[in-house]
Protein backbone atom coordinates (compact mmCIF):
# COMPACT_ATOMS: atom_id res chain seq x y z
CA UNK A 1 0.00 0.00 0.00
CA UNK A 2 1.47 3.36 -1.10
CA UNK A 3 4.87 1.66 -1.55
CA UNK A 4 5.17 1.36 2.24
CA UNK A 5 7.28 -1.28 3.99
CA UNK A 6 5.58 -4.65 4.26
CA UNK A 7 5.40 -6.38 7.61
CA UNK A 8 5.01 -10.12 7.29
CA UNK A 9 2.06 -10.89 9.53
CA UNK A 10 -1.37 -9.34 9.17
CA UNK A 11 -1.96 -10.30 12.79
CA UNK A 12 1.01 -8.44 14.23
CA UNK A 13 1.52 -4.71 14.33
CA UNK A 14 4.30 -4.46 16.87
CA UNK A 15 6.27 -1.25 16.63
CA UNK A 16 3.75 0.49 14.36
CA UNK A 17 1.67 3.57 15.10
CA UNK A 18 -0.68 2.83 12.20
CA UNK A 19 -1.06 0.04 9.66
CA UNK A 20 -2.91 -0.65 6.46
CA UNK A 21 -4.59 -4.06 6.48
CA UNK A 22 -6.78 -5.75 3.88
CA UNK A 23 -9.89 -7.82 4.54
CA UNK A 24 -10.74 -9.45 1.17
CA UNK A 25 -14.25 -10.62 2.02
CA UNK A 26 -17.52 -10.25 0.12
CA UNK A 27 -19.48 -13.24 1.44
CA UNK A 28 -21.81 -10.78 3.17
CA UNK A 29 -22.94 -8.94 0.03
CA UNK A 30 -26.62 -8.83 -0.85
CA UNK A 31 -26.41 -7.60 -4.44
CA UNK A 32 -23.31 -7.64 -6.66
CA UNK A 33 -20.26 -9.48 -5.27
CA UNK A 34 -16.67 -8.47 -5.95
CA UNK A 35 -15.53 -6.48 -2.90
CA UNK A 36 -13.10 -9.28 -2.03
CA UNK A 37 -10.92 -7.84 -4.79
CA UNK A 38 -11.05 -4.34 -3.32
CA UNK A 39 -7.83 -4.54 -1.26
CA UNK A 40 -5.59 -5.65 -4.12
CA UNK A 41 -6.93 -2.99 -6.51
CA UNK A 42 -6.76 -0.22 -3.92
CA UNK A 43 -3.15 -1.17 -3.27
CA UNK A 44 -2.40 -1.14 -7.00
CA UNK A 45 -3.92 2.32 -7.51
CA UNK A 46 -2.24 3.65 -4.36
CA UNK A 47 1.09 3.79 -6.19
CA UNK A 48 -0.15 7.19 -7.43
CA UNK A 49 -0.38 8.58 -3.89
CA UNK A 50 2.63 10.58 -2.72
CA UNK A 51 4.02 11.19 0.76
CA UNK A 52 2.85 14.71 1.70
CA UNK A 53 -0.60 16.23 1.75
CA UNK A 54 -0.03 19.47 -0.12
CA UNK A 55 -3.45 20.87 0.82
CA UNK A 56 -3.59 20.15 4.56
CA UNK A 57 0.21 20.13 4.91
CA UNK A 58 0.05 16.86 6.84
CA UNK A 59 3.28 14.85 6.90
CA UNK A 60 2.13 11.43 8.13
CA UNK A 61 5.34 9.53 7.47
CA UNK A 62 7.39 12.16 9.31
CA UNK A 63 5.14 11.65 12.33
CA UNK A 64 4.14 7.99 12.48
CA UNK A 65 5.65 4.57 11.87
CA UNK A 66 3.39 3.02 9.21
CA UNK A 67 3.45 -0.25 7.26
CA UNK A 68 1.23 -2.52 5.20
CA UNK A 69 0.63 -5.69 7.20
CA UNK A 70 -1.10 -7.67 4.48
CA UNK A 71 -4.52 -9.31 4.57
CA UNK A 72 -6.56 -11.11 7.20
CA UNK A 73 -6.89 -14.75 6.17
CA UNK A 74 -10.67 -14.96 5.91
CA UNK A 75 -12.77 -18.06 5.25
CA UNK A 76 -14.73 -17.33 2.06
CA UNK A 77 -16.98 -20.34 2.68
CA UNK A 78 -18.08 -19.38 6.20
CA UNK A 79 -19.06 -15.81 7.09
CA UNK A 80 -19.26 -16.38 10.84
CA UNK A 81 -15.84 -18.00 10.90
CA UNK A 82 -14.50 -15.07 8.87
CA UNK A 83 -15.87 -12.69 11.49
CA UNK A 84 -14.06 -14.67 14.18
CA UNK A 85 -10.81 -14.53 12.22
CA UNK A 86 -11.17 -10.78 11.67
CA UNK A 87 -11.95 -10.12 15.34
CA UNK A 88 -8.94 -12.14 16.51
CA UNK A 89 -6.61 -10.42 14.03
CA UNK A 90 -7.75 -6.99 15.16
CA UNK A 91 -7.47 -7.91 18.82
CA UNK A 92 -3.75 -8.39 18.20
CA UNK A 93 -3.52 -5.13 16.27
CA UNK A 94 -5.26 -3.23 19.06
CA UNK A 95 -3.10 -4.90 21.71
CA UNK A 96 -0.03 -3.56 19.91
CA UNK A 97 -1.36 0.00 20.25
CA UNK A 98 -1.61 0.33 16.47
CA UNK A 99 -4.37 2.23 14.65
CA UNK A 100 -5.78 0.06 11.83
CA UNK A 101 -6.63 1.53 8.42
CA UNK A 102 -8.66 -1.17 6.73
CA UNK A 103 -9.12 -1.90 3.03
CA UNK A 104 -12.39 -3.78 2.46
CA UNK A 105 -14.09 -6.02 1.73
CA UNK A 106 -17.83 -5.63 2.24
CA UNK A 107 -19.25 -3.73 5.20
CA UNK A 108 -19.80 -6.88 7.25
CA UNK A 109 -16.14 -6.60 8.28
CA UNK A 110 -16.73 -3.48 10.39
CA UNK A 111 -18.72 -5.52 12.93
CA UNK A 112 -15.87 -7.83 14.06
CA UNK A 113 -13.40 -4.95 13.78
CA UNK A 114 -15.50 -2.90 16.19
CA UNK A 115 -15.72 -5.89 18.53
CA UNK A 116 -11.95 -5.72 18.87
CA UNK A 117 -11.84 -1.91 19.01
CA UNK A 118 -14.50 -1.70 21.74
CA UNK A 119 -12.79 -4.45 23.71
CA UNK A 120 -9.81 -2.11 24.08
CA UNK A 121 -11.46 1.33 24.14
CA UNK A 122 -15.00 0.69 25.34
CA UNK A 123 -18.03 1.88 23.35
CA UNK A 124 -16.82 4.24 20.62
CA UNK A 125 -18.27 7.11 18.66
CA UNK A 126 -18.84 6.44 14.97
CA UNK A 127 -18.63 8.59 11.85
CA UNK A 128 -20.32 6.43 9.22
CA UNK A 129 -20.38 7.55 5.57
CA UNK A 130 -22.71 5.42 3.47
CA UNK A 131 -25.76 5.35 1.24
CA UNK A 132 -27.32 2.89 3.70
CA UNK A 133 -27.58 2.79 7.49
CA UNK A 134 -26.63 -0.92 7.65
CA UNK A 135 -28.87 -1.41 10.67
CA UNK A 136 -31.10 -4.19 9.34
CA UNK A 137 -32.19 -6.93 11.69
CA UNK A 138 -31.69 -9.85 9.30
CA UNK A 139 -31.93 -11.05 5.70
CA UNK A 140 -33.04 -14.51 4.62
CA UNK A 141 -32.86 -15.55 8.27
CA UNK A 142 -29.23 -14.45 8.71
CA UNK A 143 -28.27 -11.78 11.23
CA UNK A 144 -24.76 -11.18 9.90
CA UNK A 145 -24.28 -9.66 6.45
CA UNK A 146 -23.31 -6.27 5.09
CA UNK A 147 -26.71 -4.74 5.84
CA UNK A 148 -26.59 -5.46 9.60
CA UNK A 149 -23.15 -4.60 11.07
CA UNK A 150 -24.24 -1.55 13.06
CA UNK A 151 -27.38 -3.29 14.36
CA UNK A 152 -25.14 -6.02 15.74
CA UNK A 153 -22.81 -3.38 17.19
CA UNK A 154 -25.75 -1.78 19.00
CA UNK A 155 -26.90 -5.19 20.27
CA UNK A 156 -23.47 -5.80 21.79
CA UNK A 157 -22.97 -2.31 23.22
CA UNK A 158 -19.98 -1.53 20.98
CA UNK A 159 -21.16 1.99 20.09
CA UNK A 160 -21.66 5.14 22.14
CA UNK A 161 -24.97 5.76 20.42
CA UNK A 162 -25.18 9.44 21.31
CA UNK A 163 -21.94 9.89 19.35
CA UNK A 164 -22.98 8.21 16.10
CA UNK A 165 -23.48 10.18 12.89
CA UNK A 166 -24.40 8.64 9.53
CA UNK A 167 -23.77 10.81 6.47
CA UNK A 168 -24.96 10.39 2.87
CA UNK A 169 -27.97 8.16 3.58
CA UNK A 170 -30.38 7.77 0.65
CA UNK A 171 -32.15 5.34 -1.65
CA UNK A 172 -35.35 3.33 -1.72
CA UNK A 173 -36.39 1.17 1.21
CA UNK A 174 -38.39 -1.88 2.23
CA UNK A 175 -40.54 0.01 4.76
CA UNK A 176 -42.11 3.46 5.16
CA UNK A 177 -39.90 4.25 8.20
CA UNK A 178 -36.48 2.77 7.40
CA UNK A 179 -34.58 5.05 9.80
CA UNK A 180 -36.72 4.51 12.89
CA UNK A 181 -34.19 2.22 14.56
CA UNK A 182 -31.35 4.73 14.08
CA UNK A 183 -33.34 7.57 15.56
CA UNK A 184 -34.47 5.44 18.50
CA UNK A 185 -30.81 4.76 19.33
CA UNK A 186 -29.97 8.47 19.20
CA UNK A 187 -28.00 8.35 15.94
CA UNK A 188 -27.74 11.52 13.90
CA UNK A 189 -28.79 10.67 10.34
CA UNK A 190 -27.68 13.13 7.65
CA UNK A 191 -29.44 12.45 4.36
CA UNK A 192 -27.64 12.90 1.06
CA UNK A 193 -30.27 15.44 0.00
CA UNK A 194 -29.25 17.61 2.94
CA UNK A 195 -25.68 17.64 1.58
CA UNK A 196 -26.46 18.57 -2.01
CA UNK A 197 -24.74 21.68 -3.40
CA UNK A 198 -23.11 22.71 -0.16
CA UNK A 199 -19.87 22.46 1.79
CA UNK A 200 -19.83 19.94 4.64
CA UNK A 201 -17.32 21.96 6.67
CA UNK A 202 -20.08 23.35 8.95
CA UNK A 203 -21.50 19.84 9.45
CA UNK A 204 -18.10 18.49 10.47
CA UNK A 205 -17.69 21.31 12.97
CA UNK A 206 -20.88 20.09 14.63
CA UNK A 207 -19.69 16.46 14.41
CA UNK A 208 -16.41 17.31 16.15
CA UNK A 209 -18.33 18.89 19.00
CA UNK A 210 -20.58 15.84 19.21
CA UNK A 211 -17.65 13.40 19.29
CA UNK A 212 -15.59 15.31 21.88
CA UNK A 213 -12.28 13.82 22.96
CA UNK A 214 -13.46 10.23 23.40
CA UNK A 215 -12.51 7.40 20.99
CA UNK A 216 -14.03 7.59 17.50
CA UNK A 217 -14.10 5.11 14.62
CA UNK A 218 -14.49 6.24 10.98
CA UNK A 219 -16.20 3.83 8.60
CA UNK A 220 -16.47 4.90 4.95
CA UNK A 221 -18.52 2.90 2.46
CA UNK A 222 -17.48 3.93 -1.04
CA UNK A 223 -21.15 3.88 -2.07
CA UNK A 224 -21.61 6.97 0.09
CA UNK A 225 -20.11 8.73 -2.92
CA UNK A 226 -22.33 9.15 -5.97
CA UNK A 227 -21.83 6.39 -8.58
CA UNK A 228 -20.92 8.98 -11.19
CA UNK A 229 -17.69 9.37 -9.22
CA UNK A 230 -17.35 5.82 -7.84
CA UNK A 231 -19.30 3.24 -9.85
CA UNK A 232 -17.18 0.30 -8.69
CA UNK A 233 -19.38 -0.90 -5.84
CA UNK A 234 -22.04 -3.51 -5.27
CA UNK A 235 -25.03 -1.40 -4.20
CA UNK A 236 -24.79 2.01 -5.92
CA UNK A 237 -27.39 4.68 -5.17
CA UNK A 238 -27.81 7.85 -7.24
CA UNK A 239 -27.72 11.30 -5.66
CA UNK A 240 -24.74 10.73 -3.42
CA UNK A 241 -21.84 12.75 -2.07
CA UNK A 242 -19.13 14.22 -4.27
CA UNK A 243 -15.47 13.40 -3.87
CA UNK A 244 -14.74 16.88 -2.50
CA UNK A 245 -17.44 16.38 0.13
CA UNK A 246 -15.76 13.09 1.04
CA UNK A 247 -12.53 15.02 1.55
CA UNK A 248 -14.34 17.57 3.72
CA UNK A 249 -15.69 14.78 5.94
CA UNK A 250 -12.33 13.12 6.43
CA UNK A 251 -10.33 16.34 6.80
CA UNK A 252 -13.02 17.56 9.17
CA UNK A 253 -12.21 14.61 11.43
CA UNK A 254 -8.77 15.99 12.20
CA UNK A 255 -8.29 16.54 15.92
CA UNK A 256 -10.62 13.71 16.89
CA UNK A 257 -9.41 10.73 18.91
CA UNK A 258 -9.56 8.35 15.95
CA UNK A 259 -8.81 4.77 16.96
CA UNK A 260 -9.48 3.12 13.60
CA UNK A 261 -10.77 3.71 10.07
CA UNK A 262 -11.99 1.61 7.18
CA UNK A 263 -12.84 2.06 3.51
CA UNK A 264 -15.17 -0.70 2.30
CA UNK A 265 -17.28 -1.99 -0.59
CA UNK A 266 -14.91 -1.29 -3.49
CA UNK A 267 -15.82 -3.85 -6.17
CA UNK A 268 -13.32 -3.11 -8.96
CA UNK A 269 -14.87 -5.09 -11.81
CA UNK A 270 -17.75 -2.60 -12.06
CA UNK A 271 -15.33 0.22 -12.88
CA UNK A 272 -12.80 -0.74 -15.55
CA UNK A 273 -11.20 2.71 -15.36
CA UNK A 274 -9.85 1.96 -11.89
CA UNK A 275 -11.08 5.33 -10.64
CA UNK A 276 -13.12 3.89 -7.76
CA UNK A 277 -10.09 2.11 -6.35
CA UNK A 278 -7.98 5.22 -6.96
CA UNK A 279 -10.52 7.31 -5.05
CA UNK A 280 -10.45 4.78 -2.23
CA UNK A 281 -6.65 4.88 -2.05
CA UNK A 282 -6.67 8.66 -1.83
CA UNK A 283 -9.34 8.64 0.88
CA UNK A 284 -7.31 6.15 2.91
CA UNK A 285 -4.31 8.47 2.60
CA UNK A 286 -6.50 11.31 3.85
CA UNK A 287 -7.54 9.14 6.82
CA UNK A 288 -3.88 8.51 7.59
CA UNK A 289 -3.28 12.27 7.48
CA UNK A 290 -5.87 13.03 10.20
CA UNK A 291 -4.79 10.40 12.72
CA UNK A 292 -3.71 11.58 16.18
CA UNK A 293 -0.05 12.53 16.25
CA UNK A 294 0.28 13.53 12.60
CA UNK A 295 2.23 16.78 12.36
CA UNK A 296 2.16 19.46 9.67
CA UNK A 297 5.17 20.53 7.62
Amino acid sequence: MMRLPYQESAESAEGLNAAFIGVPLDTGTSNRPGARFGPRHIRAESSMVRTYNATTRAAPYNSLVVADIGDVHVNLYNLKDSCRRIREAYQKIMAAGCIPLTLGGDHTITYPILQAVAERHGPVGLIHVDAHTDTGEQALGEKIYHGTPFRRCVDEGLLDCKRVVQIGIRGSSYSPEPYKFCREQGFRVVFAEDCWSKSLVPLMSEVRQQMGDKPVYLSFDIDGIDPSFAPGTGTPEIGGLTTHQALEIIRGSRGLNLVGCDLVEVAPMYDLSGNTALTAANLLFEMLCVLPGVQSY
